[in-house]
């Protein structure tokens, strides 16, 4: 992302967060914005329909729409996603959504860990990680995850400014550039 669209998701999220705490519901709409990037995240027909710009506002707002009515989620955030369809912002949603959750985790004391894992972790897996990082960090970490299978096998966290990568891939990556240098 760059740090233009950055900045632009941070405005949005913090003009989000900011009614959502006047009206004392930002865990309500934590929760409708981690249900709209689970959708965002299993449809790829979805996520295309979004960063395509030939789509009116108008189409991309009753397909917002839609999807908020259906999921049930609260008016602030029903509004919020019309809001983004007619400014025609609807492509940079991943990111006003992570700034949301970064704003709400910082202001409680949190820190949100970004894993890309190679397959999905198991309950076990997940809570083990999550505890290692409380205990580096020493605060409540929560855990963004996404798997990619092209990392092959392995982890890649970012926590904070730290990027810890131990990933399969990488470890390939590595090895073939120390054989280059052998030969």
């Amino acid at each position: 992302m760059s740090s233009e669209s950055s900045g632009l998701a941070e405005r949005y999220a913090s003009a989000l967060y900011q009614l959502a705490q006047e009206g004392g519901n930002l865990d309500r709409v934590a929760s409708d914005l981690k249900d709209l990037k689970a959708m965002m995240a299993g449809s790829e027909d979805l996520r295309r329909f979004l960063k395509n710009p030939i789509h009116s506002r108008q189409e991309h707002e009753q397909v917002l729409q839609a999807l908020a009515e259906k999921a049930g989620f609260d008016g602030l955030t029903r509004r919020f996603l019309g809001l983004v369809a007619r400014s025609r912002r609807q492509s940079g949603l991943s990111g006003m959504i992570g700034a949301y959750m970064a704003r709400l985790g910082k202001s409680r004391g949190e820190m949100t860990a970004v894993v890309r894992a190679a397959q999905p972790l198991s309950d076990a897996q997940t809570a083990a990680l999550k505890a290692e990082l409380a205990k580096t960090s020493g605060g409540k970490v929560d855990l963004d995850i996404t798997v990619d299978p092209s990392l092959l096998g392995g982890l890649v966290v970012r926590l904070g400014s730290r990027m810890i990568d131990s990933s399969l891939k990488t470890k390939l990556q590595n090895l073939k550039l120390a054989m280059k240098g052998v030969g």
